[in-house]
């Protein structure tokens, strides 16, 4: 049985479930699941849990989410995103941004630092987020909007990076940052975030348009970590089945418990194991562990036994998820 963690360099033009599908094929096994989507035309990390680690997923999906985006300043599209369709004034009433001008970077520095720290924000229709046990996007493909209460979320790092550039226009770029394309002007910048799960990028592009007072989209999205995984432990499906054939999975393989390394430790004796195994709680006496702190619950060789919850007022450890 294959227990851990991959992280996959997630390839554009295919959904998450897609790569769920996909490693179910190379690795063999049925239990997979991932700690957070990634739009189809989105690329970049995706944390893949496979086998008991799918019973972590609580302890990781949470995690902040760094990304790096193009975000197209000369008008707004339906879906947030250049996969959609250009919003006219009428689909949009009461929007008082231009519909296209030359921007210069200097115009986003006063911007940007409204939108660092807590912020809310409207999910967008074009989202998974489920209202009513519909998700958003099956509504909006019927062409209905309903009501969506603001969310808070937290922007801890968001600065603007050189000007990007994107395959589907032929532009040319002049000193002053400004993209000129064959059907109108449009100007196309780099923005770097680190969020808490949770933030729409598209919808901070679509805001941060509005505040300079030109329309925006998402024009490409990479996501270059999530909590402790980035690129650098990434890697693609294909290379992935390359690595599977070759029987080398344990080297890009990440252990439940190296997954779990920002909960505290607890090593067990071999009666403990014994006992943590049949739900039993141990007594525990650390006074810096705070009440219902998760714990890792591991033995000496560093495989992950257990997580458990403290009770600082008993002291006692109380096994929650237990690995067969």
């Amino acid at each position: 049985m294959i227990d851990g963690i991959l992280v996959i360099d997630k390839p554009a033009g295919i959904t998450s479930h897609d790569v769920v599908s996909r490693l179910r094929r190379i690795l063999k096994t049925k239990r997979i699941g991932h700690t957070g989507t990634l739009d189809p035309f989105a690329t970049g990390v995706l944390v893949m849990l496979i086998g008991q680690a799918t019973r972590l997923a609580q302890f990781l999906d949470k995690d902040s989410k760094r990304y790096e985006a193009v975000v197209r300043f000369g008008f707004e599209t339906d879906t947030g995103d250049f996969t959609g369709s250009l919003k006219s004034k009428v689909q949009n009433p009461g929007l008082e941004v231009q519909s296209s001008r030359s921007l210069l970077i200097g115009e986003f520095e006063d911007v940007l630092k409204e939108f660092r720290g807590e912020i809310e924000q409207t999910p967008p229709m074009y989202s998974a987020k489920k209202i009513a046990g519909k998700k958003l996007y099956e509504l909006a493909r019927q062409g209905i909007e309903v009501e969506r209460k603001p969310v808070q979320v937290t922007i801890y790092e968001l600065e603007i990076i050189l000007p990007q550039k994107t395959q589907k226009d032929v532009e040319t770029v002049n000193e002053d940052h400004k993209i000129e394309t064959e059907n109108q002007q449009t100007n196309d910048f780099g923005f770097r975030v680190l969020c808490s799960a949770g933030t729409y990028i598209r919808t901070l592009a679509e805001d941060i348009g509005r505040k300079v007072g030109v329309g925006a989209h998402l024009a490409a999205l990479r996501r270059t970590g999530a909590g402790k995984f980035d690129l650098s432990k990434a890697v693609t499906i294909e290379r992935l089945e390359e690595i599977v054939s070759e029987g080398k999975l344990t080297n890009v393989l990440i252990s439940m418990n190296k997954a779990l390394t920002h909960l505290p430790p607890v090593v067990l004796s071999a009666q403990e194991i014994s006992r943590t195994r049949n739900g039993l709680k141990l007594g525990f006496g650390d006074d810096e562990i705070k009440a219902g702190q998760p714990l890792r619950m591991i033995d000496e060789k560093e495989n992950l036994i257990a997580v458990g919850f403290c009770d600082s007022e008993q002291k006692f450890i109380q096994p929650r998820i237990v690995m067969v």
